[in-house]
């Protein structure tokens, strides 16, 4: 998947609710955190906000820009770990996904 922008997103470019990996690895894709952020540190940072928000058991209330960094970072990871997400880890990815769909029927688009 090419590269889409925020401000062209839509809801079908989003993954199905319960899409498997392989067919959310393209959406996270088209959104480059370390182009965004400048440097992986920054991205890195951004990301375990995401982790340490899900594994409170709060809501993700980041932005559209944020959330789609960490869905772009866990891509990164398990690209990195040449695994596939744990159960728990795909769960994460759901719930991001899920969180993005919010921001972009909302028109939060930023």
């Amino acid at each position: 998947m090419n590269k889409i922008p925020n401000s062209q997103l839509i809801d079908g470019d989003l993954p199905s609710r319960r899409a498997a990996w392989k067919n959310i690895i393209p959406f996270a894709q088209s959104f480059n955190g370390y182009e965004h952020w400048g440097s992986v540190q920054k991205c890195r940072k951004v990301a375990k906000q995401g982790v340490a928000l899900h594994k409170a058991n709060r809501d993700l209330t980041q932005s559209l820009t944020d959330l789609r960094t960490c869905l772009f970072f866990e891509a990164r990871r398990w690209k990195h770990l040449e695994k596939n997400p744990s159960k728990a880890g795909l769960v994460y990815v759901h719930a991001l996904v899920e969180a993005i769909r919010v921001r972009v029927q909302a028109k939060e688009l930023a």
